[in-house]
């Protein structure tokens, strides 16, 4: 993932994205979606930490001791992000001075390292420059956030920027166990990926967490308001927990 034609600040957020290339699948199970959270976290750093260090018998990372590893000062502050099968949303404020641009460059190169070989292939993973947007104002924050956490109903509920949801309840328990999004870690729940998300930060503006109503409403304007960015459908990959 490279750098777009942008002017990234510290204290600025900003909405950023990227796509497989040829709008390929890049998570391809469960273990691809973690080993890239892995990634959000041990590259949020000055100094390099080398998930592979961390393999156990099967030769797999061992997410706990990845996630307790201690960073040196982070490039970034991640206020949300999701992971959906042939893409990631995050939503991320440098700390200084080039943190966006470095912290992107090495997950992308890291994520492609790992993917390629897995899958023996070759080549880019993600088609060109990694997309950013400039978060504005406090409204436009918030809306941001309840988009990338709502972008999962997409593999259950195809119709939901309409709208159209069969199952309200089901919608809400789907997106509150969907391992591959920072919903999780605003909902209080302990996991290891708690590390990975800035939520003191996020809730500098936010005041407080939103509920599933405000979440929808906010990511089906945030949809309306920027169309060109709009997620195509695709299939459910990456799968939520039952």
């Amino acid at each position: 993932m490279g750098e777009r034609h942008i002017t990234f600040a510290p204290d600025e957020w900003f909405h950023c994205f990227t796509r497989g290339v040829d709008k390929r699948t890049v998570f391809m199970d469960e273990v691809d979606g973690l080993r890239f959270q892995m990634l959000l976290y041990a590259c949020n750093s000055a100094k390099p930490i080398h998930v592979s260090d961390f393999s156990g018998r099967k030769r797999l990372p061992d997410p706990i001791h990845v996630f307790a590893q201690e960073r040196s000062a982070p490039l970034v502050d991640v206020a949300a992000y999701c992971l959906m099968p042939n893409h990631p949303h995050l939503l991320l404020r440098e700390v200084d001075y080039g943190g966006i641009s470095a912290f992107m460059q090495k997950v992308g190169t890291a994520y492609t390292m790992y993917f390629n070989k897995k899958y023996e292939r070759s080549g880019a993973l993600f088609s060109g420059p990694f997309k950013a947007v400039h978060v504005e104002h406090d409204s436009h924050f918030r809306r941001a956030v309840n988009y990338i956490h709502a972008n999962p109903a997409e593999l259950f509920e195809p119709r939901w920027k309409e709208g159209v949801v069969r199952s309200e309840v089901r919608l809400k328990k789907q997106l509150g166990q969907y391992p591959f999004s920072s919903l999780v870690d605003y909902q209080g729940i302990e996991r290891p990926q708690n590390a990975i998300v800035s939520i003191a930060a996020a809730m500098q503006i936010l005041d407080i967490a939103p509920s599933f109503e405000t979440l929808m409403k906010d990511a089906r304007d945030f949809y309306r308001r920027n169309k060109e960015f709009a997620d195509e459908p695709e299939g459910p990959n990456v799968k939520a927990r039952p």
